[in-house]
């Protein structure tokens, strides 16, 4: 399976087809969500913010459907954009990003008050719900290093977090496997063209979001209903 923006092009029939290797797929991308038990343990190092204020958090974890649209539905979450981050500005375009020819990660951008959700708490989402950390250079069906997994950290603060909680994870054995996420500086981030944004909310029915990102939803909900707020796209 090549990108999610097949789902687009291809005809009804071969979307049948399809949606039967995404289900395999798209299984083992929830796996954590829907494994029946509660959530990964909170982050022991965390902010500790009571002003209110914005901070911004960049996150690439699969296709950035799924990303953007558990993201939003998280409280304290106050705006969300899909994009890429990880290279240049020239290439980063959908086009030249799904070549797999440039080194960008399909990546979410998210502005949240953290004196109502911490960073740590984010990460507890990022790692749990929203994507599989142990996959290297994919996510289910799809497949590349913009589909990679990383945190494009934007403080010391943030850095120290991330890593601290990567590491408490791993000591812990959380996962079967060793968490491979990239944690590096955030030097740019690339807003998405306009139809990527929202692109779960206003394509409910999609094959691809049906199978890959609506078990993320239920993961959230199931997982952390005290984060949990509905979203609706504007």
């Amino acid at each position: 399976m090549r990108n999610a923006a097949v789902w687009i092009r291809v005809s009804l029939g071969v979307i049948a087809v399809l949606a039967i290797v995404l289900t395999i797929g798209g299984r083992r991308m929830a796996s954590v969500a829907e494994a029946g038990r509660g959530p990964i343990p909170a982050p022991e190092v965390d902010e500790h913010v009571t002003t209110p204020h914005s901070e911004t958090a960049v996150f690439a974890g699969g296709c950035f459907w799924g990303v953007q649209t558990v993201f939003q539905r998280v409280k304290g979450v106050t705006a969300t954009t899909a994009g890429y981050s990880g290279g240049t500005k020239e290439t980063a375009n959908y086009r030249d990003v799904s070549s797999e020819s440039t080194t960008h990660a399909e990546a979410v951008k998210v502005v949240f008050d953290p004196s109502k959700v911490s960073y740590g708490t984010l990460l507890r989402v990022f790692f749990s719900v929203v994507h599989d950390p142990t996959q290297l250079n994919r996510q289910g069906p799809d497949v590349g290093t913009s589909y990679r997994s990383a945190i494009f950290f934007t403080s010391p603060e943030q850095q120290k977090v991330a890593a601290a909680y990567i590491a408490q994870l791993d000591a812990a054995h959380v996962f079967p496997k060793k968490i491979v996420t990239q944690l590096v500086p955030l030097e740019a981030f690339y807003n998405g063209e306009d139809y990527h944004q929202d692109y779960a909310e206003k394509n409910p029915d999609n094959p691809y979001i049906q199978v890959c990102d609506v078990p993320k939803i239920a993961g959230l909900k199931q997982q952390f209903p005290e984060l949990f707020q509905d979203y609706k796209h504007k």
